[in-house]
């Protein structure tokens, strides 16, 4: 689990700053040479200065994707998502269309371009920016709902927890002082969320395209006195089927009144917009679950990344998964609690 990685064998060896200059060139763009890499551990994603600006963008990002992760028709997909998005003036950071396409190829990896939006992070203890940021989801949502994926998943019991449960226990994962008692505790939980028909059915009804992953890092924030105020939304990498709440409930934190307060706001701005189903406000804590175990499998699947054991040198000990035993039970007894009211 804890071996280096060997730098030079993993894919992303191969991406020096001469193969992504090369890559932006080959769609008719050319950098100045000032190229930075931006923080993403999942794909690789540079920002670069053009020679000459782009329809009025004097610098790009680069996006490469993940080999093997997608294949081309799930990350098309996720592009045309995103296209549907800006023609319904829904505020997203969508790939530019070069020469033709927003998808390309070099030396073997995926990539797309996207123009450079600035922004902070929300003040989500502000009310006001909750409920502008719930009427902007209610439009990814209404957009969303007009039809599903066809590639893509879906956020479910099966991806998000059963599959990563068989692998991190084939692949021998958790250190076996601590395996026991978190399979124990994980199948505990499992058990609950199983009684949530929309997180286990295949084709569960009320299932529509989220953004997926709609954490405040996920939202940049321009204020409301400079022009294009507002949210606007990046990363759709993680576009997928689920329940509408999934693209709520990563934007609640603190204790419970708090929580309340701020989903309130959210949905405030959102009923302006679009019909939230209130049963869903069962799934938050489910849904957390689901993230929890996804999350340890992911890292523990990309640990021959080099980056990863640089950024989460935590990971794989006994006391982390010792934590994560500690994290499920907690989540036992919130999904045993009523869920949030507002």
């Amino acid at each position: 689990m804890h071996e280096t990685p060997d730098i030079a064998r993993h894919p992303y060896a191969q991406l020096t700053p001469d193969v992504v200059l090369d890559a932006l060139a080959s769609v008719g763009l050319y950098g100045d040479g000032r190229l930075t890499a931006l923080s993403s551990y999942e794909n690789r994603v540079y920002q670069v200065h053009l020679e000459d600006p782009h329809e009025g963008h004097a610098a790009v990002v680069v996006k490469f994707y993940r080999p093997q992760r997608w294949s081309p028709a799930q990350i098309q997909e996720e592009h045309d998502f995103a296209a549907e998005l800006l023609f319904g003036e829904v505020p997203v950071v969508a790939p530019l269309r070069l020469q033709g396409a927003t998808l390309h190829q070099a030396e073997g990896f995926a990539f797309s371009v996207s123009p450079r939006r600035g922004g902070r992070a929300p003040e989500l203890d502000d009310m006001e920016v909750l409920e502008w940021i719930g009427r902007f989801l209610a439009r990814i949502h209404t957009v969303g709902a007009a039809q599903p994926f066809a590639v893509r998943p879906a956020l479910d019991l099966g991806s998000f927890a059963m599959e990563p449960r068989q692998w991190l226990a084939q692949h021998r994962m958790i250190p076996l002082e601590v395996e026991r008692e978190w399979f124990d505790t994980l199948d505990q939980a499992l058990a609950m969320i199983g009684t949530h028909p929309v997180l286990t059915q295949a084709e569960a009804a009320g299932r529509i395209r989220l953004h997926g992953d709609c954490h405040p890092g996920n939202i940049l924030w321009t204020p409301a006195d400079l022009p294009g105020a507002g949210p606007h939304f990046v990363d759709l990498d993680d576009a997928r089927m689920g329940p509408a709440v999934q693209d709520l409930w990563m934007l609640l934190s603190g204790d419970r009144r708090q929580r309340s307060l701020q989903l309130s706001a959210l949905l405030e701005g959102y009923e302006q917009v679009r019909d939230f189903d209130r049963r869903e406000l069962n799934w938050i804590e489910p849904l957390r679950t689901l993230r929890l175990v996804h999350y340890s499998a992911w890292l523990a699947r990309r640990w021959d990344d080099p980056i990863f054991p640089i950024n989460f040198p935590w990971f794989g000990t006994p006391d982390y998964w010792r934590g994560q035993v500690l994290m499920l039970q907690e989540q036992i007894e919130q999904m045993s609690e009523p869920c949030l009211s507002v």
